[in-house]
């Protein structure tokens, strides 16, 4: 998943040969996962029909301001629509334009109506790329807080070789997701999170487990990659998916399996949410061939697994540590002494005695305790709790 996945892109298609790439962009924007819209100045369209783009966009492209019913097609709506709007390719008349200010077109007027970041492509020749214009018109616009997606070298359509033709649309899609990032409050932080059940295996068909799903885990690995970090998701067994560039997915199924990979992963992490549900007991002999059922009672004795949380609070250099506590008696006081023997920043409580928390359901009622206050939150869906969370977190962080 792309982190432009969601997000209202306009498209700004100005009246260039390069205008022949913008199918491509149109493609790959909604591969990535974003809403297209398209606005195509009126020379645009003789390079590029509008019929391809609205089929590849799948919503209908405007390059007047009325429609063939003589509809009015709102400009400002447009703007307030985009969560950013790209014009590629920006031509020169199209950038000095921008610059001054002029609003002959629906693009014009629509640029100048967004109140969302603008990102700008420019493709022309090489030497009114060199022209002083040029260069003036794209400073005028960088220094209006526009977004300068800097042209490539190669083949122009005059048949000259140089710089000037439009970045390919890949590496347009790629300055778009890389710009994002870098804003994002998470951007360059490793975040490692664990999640879901361990099972501990008493012979190959049983073991010992607990009934958790994971989402809680996987829908704060999510809000972590929302934020711009960079996740490593350590999971017990779950049906659970979740893609993104950004994700490293470790599926483990014990206890030693958890422990052993949230170590190691541990050292280059900035921030580390444990919010597995791990098995605290395992046999202390696991079975090679399936136990047969008798007459006979079958005992099975018991060894403590390794307490993850514990070790890694005592590895705890830089780290903002984050743990759960599932209780269902004296809590809070549980809760507490958690936080102080495992050395965490700060522990989230949930209590099974609340119908809305617990294994399975789809929300959650939390506490969010540290060593000077107790932050009750009502029961909400779990990923509105991880928002909560992160948020809490991002409070803390510097």
């Amino acid at each position: 998943m792309s982190i432009l996945s969601g997000k209202h892109v306009l498209l700004g298609i100005t009246g260039g040969i390069a205008a022949y790439k913008s199918a491509f962009l149109v493609r790959l924007l909604k591969k990535s996962g974003a809403d297209v819209k398209v606005i195509m100045t009126p020379e645009s369209e003789q390079f590029v029909t509008p019929l391809t783009l609205s089929t590849l966009s799948e919503n209908p492209v405007v390059s007047s301001f009325t429609d063939e019913e003589k509809n009015w097609n709102n400009h400002v709506e447009l703007g307030l629509w985009a969560d950013l709007m790209l014009i590629a390719p920006a031509t020169a008349n199209t950038l000095s334009k921008m610059a001054a200010g002029n609003a002959d077109n629906l693009l014009l007027t629509t640029y100048l109506s967004a109140k969302c970041p603008v990102y700008f492509a420019p493709a022309m020749d090489l030497d009114m790329y060199k022209h002083a214009s040029s260069k003036a018109s794209i400073e005028k616009l960088i220094g209006f807080g526009n977004k300068f997606i800097k042209p490539e070298s190669g083949y122009l359509a005059s048949g000259l070789r140089g710089k000037g033709r439009m970045a390919e649309p890949e590496n347009i899609i790629h300055f778009l997701e890389q710009d994002i990032l870098s804003q994002l409050p998470l951007s360059g932080k490793t975040v490692t999170i664990t999640a879901g059940p361990t099972y501990e295996a008493i012979d190959p068909v049983r073991f010992i487990g607990n009934h958790s799903s994971g989402q809680m885990g996987f829908e704060l690995a999510d809000q972590a990659l929302k934020l711009g970090a960079m996740v490593n998701l350590i999971t017990g067994p779950t049906h659970l998916k979740l893609t993104h560039s950004h994700l490293k997915r470790f599926d483990v199924v014990s206890a030693q399996d958890m422990f052993e990979a949230a170590t190691a992963n541990f050292e280059n992490s900035h921030i580390v949410i444990a919010a597995a549900a791990v098995s605290d007991y395992k046999p202390k002999t696991q079975y090679d061939q399936k136990l047969k059922k008798s007459e006979d009672s079958l005992r099975i004795d018991l060894e403590p697994t390794p307490d993850i949380l514990k070790h890694l609070g005592t590895l705890k250099t830089h780290q903002i540590l984050v743990g759960f506590a599932l209780e269902t008696q004296n809590e809070e006081e549980h809760a507490k002494a958690k936080l102080k023997k495992k050395n965490l920043d700060f522990i989230v409580l949930n209590s099974l005695n609340d119908k809305e928390a617990g294994f399975k359901k789809e929300t959650n009622k939390i506490k969010i305790i540290t060593n000077s206050e107790i932050i009750r939150f009502e029961a909400k869906p779990k990923a509105e709790v991880a928002k909560d969370i992160l948020d809490h977190l991002l409070k803390i962080k510097d």
